[in-house]
């Protein structure tokens, strides 16, 4: 994995500082949580989440792109359509502090040298390196979820969105961002991940699968620098 996280970070400030097309901007938007506690609809926002991206364009069909978000999630049994987590009657509420780098590909050229109009569907991936809470039931099942200790975990993004040049320096983008984790405990059901120890009697849902997270929201981001030739 570090290795990976190398490989993205050396390829993102490789390249000839005179042909380099930057974006700076926000995100903001919704969030929800898939797991085994609350609701179980894949996108169904219902928190805030916010934060701030930066990308170097180095072609017309592809840009490297880091951002930082922060995000609440919270679930619900009472809100499921699921009767056993209705009488169940768990809920939590949690922060999401994250960290992406990774690679963002254009379907069409999208181009920031050419005239307008300028727009294309997208797809990125990379890796995810996010700080949570753990979550538990300290006092058994019969009692309330609690947030304890601090979980850093990594997770795989998978956004699909949609971009528009808006002006020749402002770009607009729709997303929706999919975030496969490698915890099963943002939702207190797997609390080995916190005690390092197996409690039967606090364990619930199902083991075989990880917690998720989706982003959903509009980006805005500002280019600037010298015209790029796309060069190496």
């Amino acid at each position: 994995m570090r290795y990976l996280i190398a490989f993205f970070i050396m390829a993102f400030f490789t390249g000839n500082s005179y042909s380099q097309k930057y974006e700076v901007g926000v995100f903001a938007g919704g969030a929800n949580f898939i797991g085994d506690v609350g609701k179980t609809t894949f996108i169904l926002p219902n928190t805030p989440v916010g934060g701030f991206m930066a990308k170097w364009n180095g072609s017309p069909r592809h840009a490297w792109r880091l951002s930082l978000l922060y995000a609440k999630i919270s679930a619900d049994d009472t809100e499921s359509n699921d009767t056993r987590r209705q009488q169940r009657g768990y809920s939590f509420d949690n922060t999401i502090a994250e960290a992406s780098l990774g690679l963002e590909f254009n379907f069409w050229d999208f181009d920031l040298s050419e005239p307008l109009p300028q727009k294309t569907p997208y797809i990125y991936t990379g890796i995810t390196y996010f700080k949570a809470d753990h979550v538990y039931l300290k006092d058994g099942r019969a009692g309330n979820l609690s947030n304890e200790g601090t979980n850093w975990e990594f997770a795989i993004p998978m956004v699909f969105g949609y971009k528009e040049a808006i002006t020749e320096h402002i770009i607009g983008a729709l997303e929706i961002g999919a975030r496969y984790t490698l915890t099963d405990n943002l939702d207190g059901s797997w609390p080995e991940e916190y005690l390092d120890r197996r409690e039967p009697q606090l364990e619930f849902g199902n083991r075989n699968t990880n917690d998720w997270y989706v982003f959903t929201g509009l980006s805005f981001t500002f280019t600037f620098g010298r015209k790029p030739c796309y060069c190496f």
